[in-house]
């Protein structure tokens, strides 16, 4: 269930929760696309947290007993590994553990549709995440997807995640040049990140990774999204402060600058001009 989003965040407050997933050592069990796969679970260890990514029939439901959170990622969608998210989901019902979906490219194509539907019609999940266009689409609202990216314009971005997070009862957020995180109740839209992130693909799916990880180790879902997409766009941020010749090398950067992102420096933050609740 989705919680009051926090808006007068402090740097104290996301260093505790980076502490919080350093303690706990969360295992986060992903079923995510061979695309971005070895950059999820990089990402997921520069969190402080463990990766693993069991993702075929059988394996799937046993592995969730001891994980912390899980994470869907639709990016790709073999009829195996779907029916290992169904069993996944299952066992995490059963344990209480946080599901966090990750609609990659839904609305792009009717597969992947009726892969997002039957998920959600199956499973609670904690959290959504999706770019604008993603996020649309499962709103119910006109989107425009090229593949797995969104394009378009969506001046009311705010309004689909918020109908989306009513009609799921869940916390969504809406990743975009400003990232948007709605329950049913309220929204905000952080300022954070760097026009780098686009050039690099899989930072969406990393995304997902960074939010799972906030979530096996922090119980409100809302805390877990807005936590974790301040955090991944701030080390988005001191990425392109680092020397880089390009997309390549910032990627390298981005990576480095997660696993160096102490809690000692979020507490030096100012997060006040960073977090805009929307009327």
């Amino acid at each position: 269930m989705s919680e009051s989003l926090p808006t007068d965040i402090t740097g104290d407050e996301l260093a505790d929760s980076l502490r919080a997933i350093d303690d706990a050592s969360p295992l986060v069990q992903h079923l995510t696309n061979e695309v971005t796969m070895n950059d999820v679970a990089n990402l997921t260890l520069h969190w402080d947290a463990l990766p693993v990514m069991a993702d075929s029939p059988g394996d799937a439901g046993e592995m969730a007993n001891g994980a912390s959170a899980i994470l869907f990622n639709i990016g790709q969608v073999p009829e195996g590994k779907v029916e290992a998210m169904h069993e996944a989901a299952a066992t995490a019902a059963e344990r209480d553990i946080p599901v966090v979906l990750d609609p990659v490219g839904v609305g792009a194509t009717p597969t992947r549709e009726g892969v997002a539907e039957d998920l959600l019609e199956a499973v609670d999940f904690s959290v959504i995440k999706g770019n604008y266009g993603e996020i649309s689409a499962l709103a119910g609202v006109d989107a425009e997807m090229k593949g797995v990216e969104s394009v378009g314009e969506y001046e009311e971005i705010e309004d689909a995640a918020q109908s989306l997070a009513e009609s799921t009862g869940t916390t969504v957020v809406a990743s975009g040049v400003e990232d948007v995180v709605a329950t049913a109740d309220d929204a905000v839209r952080l300022s954070v990140g760097h026009e780098r992130l686009s050039d690099v693909v899989g930072t969406g799916c990393m995304l997902g990774a960074t939010i799972a990880a906030f979530h096996g180790s922090l119980e409100d879902s809302a805390t877990a999204a807005v936590h974790g997409t301040l955090a991944f766009g701030i080390a988005g941020e001191l990425a392109a402060e680092m020397s880089y010749e390009g997309p390549a090398s910032y990627r390298t950067n981005f990576h480095d600058a997660v696993s160096g992102f102490s809690p000692d420096e979020a507490a030096e933050l100012d997060l006040a001009h960073r977090i805009e609740r929307v009327d």
